[in-house]
């Protein structure tokens, strides 16, 4: 007899899960994007605003920067500046820079190593296909302008952003 949904134990995994760089990286261009036309923005500003350790926000600057996500400025008034418009940028272009593929499950994303035995007729196949493209519709249609339009009209009691979900 199958336990009730109730019983069944959940586990905690890694596997449709971004990663603490790559929410560090949305974290970061966000505060870029919300600070887009005004002056370079310094890593110390967007670690404080942002709560990232400097140092690694410093290593995520210099991969955003060589992958020409961001341009950099240096001197008293230099700092990071995104290089293209913030309504270009999806989530889903950040979360496939950093963290690769969106599918839940190796076989799914093509990469899997080894050779699953149930290769060409596994049922779940649809299932993580369905859920790959499920995530990439969210991801895929939010835009760092559409979170600082989201920031800007949510309610915020006490200061506290009120999320609807």
């Amino acid at each position: 007899m199958m336990p009730s949904r109730r019983n069944l134990t959940i586990a905690t995994t890694n596997m449709t899960q971004v990663s603490q760089k790559c929410q560090y990286t949305l974290r970061a261009l966000f505060e870029l994007a919300k600070r887009q036309g005004n002056e370079p923005v310094t890593v110390a500003e967007i670690a404080e605003a942002q709560a990232i350790p400097r140092r690694f926000l410093e290593l995520i600057f210099l991969d955003l920067r060589e992958r020409g996500v961001v341009e950099s400025r240096r001197g008293s008034r230099g700092g990071y500046a995104l290089m293209t418009s913030p309504e270009t940028i999806s989530v889903g272009d950040i979360i496939r820079a950093v963290d690769g593929s969106l599918a839940p499950v190796k076989c799914v994303a093509g990469r899997s190593d080894e050779q699953c035995r149930l290769r060409n007729r596994c049922v779940f196949v649809t299932v993580w296909q369905k859920a790959q493209r499920a995530m990439e519709e969210v991801y895929d249609q939010t835009t760092l302008q559409n979170l600082i339009d989201d920031e800007r009209t949510a309610a915020r009691p006490n200061g506290v952003l009120v999320h609807a979900v």
